[in-house]
This record gives C-alpha cells, sequence and structure tokens, in this order.
C-alpha cells in the first residue's frame, strides 16, 4: 500500500500551523527532561485552563458536572486529568496514555567518591540503552534531594550556558585495542558509567606544617570534600542527604531543529515525550467532548510499569472511582462497566525505517519519518509475546474517524519479526476488557541520548488525538 507524505498534503497554512505546534513541542522536551519536571510543567498548564486538582475537589466536597476538569498528580511524577462529559460514565471514556520516563543514568544512594584525582558519582542506568553511546557527551543532572526534614532541594545543573556539565569517560582509541575487540554490550560496562564531577582539591591552609597528620589527612579525598563543600554552599546539603534523593543524568542541551528543511527534531527523552506531550494538548485544546476523556501520562514504562507510579499501580483505579463519586455516579459495578466500555490511545513511539539499517526492517510493515501517526496493531516480541493485539473491528472504526478528519496515519510492526521487540502499556488497561491500540509517532534512534522524529508526524498525532476524542465510541463499533 502506498503511504503518503504528510508534508505533500499541507498548504501554506497547514505547515504554519504543523511548524508552530513542533516549535512549542521542542521548548517544553527542551526544558521538561525528567517525569517530575514533565508532571509539574503539565499541571501548570492544566491549572491555567481551569483544571482543578481532584484532592481539593474531594476536601471541598464539589458535584463534578459535564464540562468540568479535574487532575491527580501522583508521587510528583504521574498524572492523570479528566474532563467530565456529558454521557453517562459508565458508558466508557476516551482515553489517550502514554509514559513521562525515559531511558537514563540514576545516581545511586553512595555515589560520592574520589579515583585517580577526580570526584565520582555511581549510577546505575535506567531503561534500555546502548551503554556505549552515554560516554564522552555533555551530561545535566536533574531531580530532587529530600532533607530529613522534609525539605525538598531541586537540582537542575548543565542546562543553562552558563552551567557546568557533566561527563563519562572513554578510554583513547590509542589504547582501546582490546575494548575494540568486544561486544557492543560489553565496550562499556554499567559500573563504568560513573560521572565525573570535579577534578580540584579542597585548598589547604598554606600555613599548615608540611608533612603534619592533619595536612595529609585533609589531603586524602580532598577532590571529593571539595564538591562536598560546594554542595553544601550552593545547595545547603550534606552527604548523608544522597540517600533520600533522586538525581538523574541526561544528556545536556536543548531539542534542535534537524536537516536543512528544519523538517524534524532531534532531542532527548522523545521516547515518550513525543506522545505524551500532543496527548496532554489534545486534551486541553479540545473543546467538543461528548464521552468523559481521560489524558492518562504514567511512569516507569521503561522499566515494565512497576511501582507505585507505573501503570501498574492502581493509582488510576483510585483516581477514577473518585471521579465518578464526585459524578454521582460512582459503584463497583458501574466502575467496571466504566473501565470496560472505554477507548484508549496507548500512545508510544514506534521504530522509524532507518536506511543505514534496512535489513532489520520489514519495509511493508514499517514506519517512516513524515507519513503520520503509526498504528501498532500488536507490539510484543517474536511471537508477539506480552503483547496486545488490538481487535479488527477497534481499528476499522478508527480508521473511519482518522479517515473522516483527513489524519495521515500509517501502521507498522516493530522490526522483523525474529529481530527485536518491546512493548508498551497497552496490555495492561487491556486487562479491564478494554478496546486498547498502540499509537503513536515514529522514532528514529529510538533510546539514543538524541532521538529524531518528523515535525509532520507529531503534528498528525496532535490531530489525530483529537479527532479520537472527540468520535471514538463503543457504539460505532
Amino acid at each position: 500500500m502506498q503511504r503518503i507524505n504528510s508534508w505533500d498534503t499541507y498548504d501554506l497554512a497547514m505547515q504554519k500551523s504543523c511548524n508552530a505546534f513542533a516549535e512549542e513541542y521542542r521548548q517544553f522536551i527542551s526544558e521538561n527532561k525528567t517525569e517530575r519536571e514533565f508532571t509539574d510543567s503539565a499541571v501548570n498548564m492544566v491549572e491555567k485552563e481551569g483544571f482543578v486538582e481532584l484532592g481539593r475537589a474531594i476536601e471541598e466536597g464539589r458535584k463534578l458536572k459535564a464540562g468540568d476538569k479535574v487532575y491527580c498528580a501522583w508521587m510528583n511524577k504521574s498524572v492523570v486529568l479528566f474532563r467530565i462529559g456529558e454521557e453517562p460514565m459508565e458508558h466508557g471514556l476516551n482515553i489517550l496514555g502514554a509514559h513521562i520516563d525515559s531511558p537514563r543514568m540514576d545516581i545511586k544512594q553512595n555515589p560520592l567518591y574520589e579515583a585517580g584525582g577526580f570526584a565520582m558519582l555511581d549510577t546505575h542506568y535506567y531503561g534500555g540503552i546502548k551503554k556505549y553511546q552515554f560516554v564522552a557527551l555533555p551530561l545535566a543532572i536533574h531531580g530532587v534531594i529530600v532533607r530529613k526534614n522534609g525539605e525538598t532541594v531541586v537540582l537542575n545543573v548543565g542546562e543553562d550556558e552558563d552551567d557546568p556539565v557533566f561527563f563519562v569517560s572513554d578510554l583513547l582509541i590509542h589504547l582501546a585495542q582490546d575494548q575494540m575487540e568486544k561486544k557492543a554490550s560489553k565496550v562499556i560496562e554499567g559500573e563504568a558509567l560513573d560521572v565525573i564531577i570535579g577534578n580540584k582539591p579542597v585548598i589547604i591552609d598554606a600555613d599548615s606544617k608540611a608533612g603534619s597528620k592533619d595536612v595529609e589527612h585533609q589531603k586524602k579525598n580532598a577532590v571529593a570534600k571539595a564538591i562536598l563543600s560546594i554542595l553544601k554552599e550552593t545547595y545547603g546539603i550534606e552527604e548523608r542527604d544522597f540517600e533520600s534523593a533522586e538525581l538523574e543524568v541526561v544528556p545536556a542541551g536543548r531539542a534542535r531543529d534537524a536537516g536543512f528543511d528544519r523538517s524534524m527534531i532531534l532531542g532527548y527523552g522523545q521516547d515518550d515525550r513525543v506522545c505524551a506531550y500532543p496527548s496532554l494538548r489534545a486534551l486541553m485544546d479540545e473543546k467538543d467532548i461528548r464521552r468523559t476523556s481521560v489524558c492518562l501520562l504514567v511512569d516507569k514504562e521503561e522499566i515494565g510499569s512497576v511501582g507505585a507510579t507505573g501503570m501498574k499501580s492502581h493509582f488510576f483505579e483510585n483516581a477514577l472511582a473518585e471521579v465518578m463519586n464526585l459524578c454521582g455516579q460512582y459503584s463497583e459495578l458501574a466502575l467496571r462497566r466504566c473501565l470496560e466500555n472505554s477507548c484508549m490511545l496507548s500512545s508510544d513511539v514506534s521504530s522509524a525505517f532507518d536506511p543505514n539499517y534496512s535489513d532489520c526492517f520489514d519495509e511493508k510493515n514499517t514506519a517512516f519519518l513524515g507519513r503520520g501517526m503509526v498504528f501498532n496493531k500488536f507490539t510484543g516480541a517474536r511471537g508477539k509475546s506480552g503483547s496486545n493485539d488490538a481487535n479488527a473491528e477497534y481499528i476499522a472504526h478508527l480508521r473511519a474517524i482518522f479517515e473522516e478528519e483527513d489524519v495521515q496515519i500509517q501502521t507498522a510492526e516493530l522490526g522483523k519479526v525474529d529481530v527485536g521487540g518491546g512493548g508498551t502499556i497497552a496490555y495492561i488497561l487491556a486487562r479491564y476488557g478494554m478496546n486498547v491500540i498502540d499509537s503513536g509517532v515514529p522514532v528514529l534512534n529510538m533510546h539514543a541520548p538524541f532521538e529524531a522524529t518528523s515535525k509532520a508526524d507529531i503534528y498528525e498525532a496532535y490531530r489525530g488525538y483529537r479527532a479520537f476524542l472527540r468520535k471514538a465510541s463503543l457504539r460505532n463499533l
């Protein structure tokens, strides 16, 4: 089947709208590189649009009605947003779900040490990465440090032009003969991904007596002590405060336009913020809401959707029960019917065809940059292991919606059958019996420090998500 390049369908006005939306997205992902940052910014955005925090609505005993808007942020790392529709919630929801965590390196709880005259931070990589891609790059540190008294110190160092950056060293090519013989998975070991954060020792008082035991003691770990002094002076934190910290090491620098034609965006963390941001904007911007509509943005997808902020927790189900109760529509049976009757787009990225590695793709069933939002009927690995496999009837319903709304779509699989595979949050929501399909944006360089996307695909995803919120309904299946 012929896949139409979305740029060929745009008149000048559409090109202008596409580029404007892509620029807003580029700015957003440049400033929000962690799940905490995304959640905080999302909350700030929706509160300006009249969304009310769910806990406050419960405390005030509000009665929700059609047109009301509420949100619930969970542990500052996941957030769910509701726009109440005219239909009873028992008839189901239209859900846009995406994840807001990305592969990176996390700083360990006892991280600081000195070796070879360098102050280092020990890390544990998060998610599926090619470890060798994260060395010899300028890196930034984002996150929070929470003191024993509960005070939170926010850290974001390495992004501003005047900020220092950090890095993981790599072996010089002149000495790398043995290293170059290793398998790619072994070229850089996980324990070697330690971040260099300083090289200058603490200054010892010149009046101290040379060779005294006190001076020798001060010289030991002098660089690490100097860093601790800087952290104490700048942020008021002690070494033990690392124990209650969540610090993420990510590539430094802003997302950039890519290509002479500026048709693409190159930036960190587009898996899956390239779907999460259009989903958030679609829920904020779409006015024609008949069925209650939801934007569900979750953490921990890259490591199996586990933990209290991952999709396998019950925070979404609990929040939905509270919303239904404020609408006067809650019962356990009504909640189950609501979930079962819902329609969902599990908005996650798909692999884009890469001409440099064409033998890994089945071109007939692969997504291409610039050809619209992509649908994966199933993901999983090899024999569809771990997959949600969407019903044909549901896919036909969505096809009809997007054709009517002139949204450019393409279908794909994640590489050749026996080459690899991947997963999303789709199968977790499908456990409720709802109709779910993976949909999103094709990405080149997925899970690399800098990923590439097409501006046209981002815009088509945004348009598609809005069309879905307007028109999806089980009644049309």
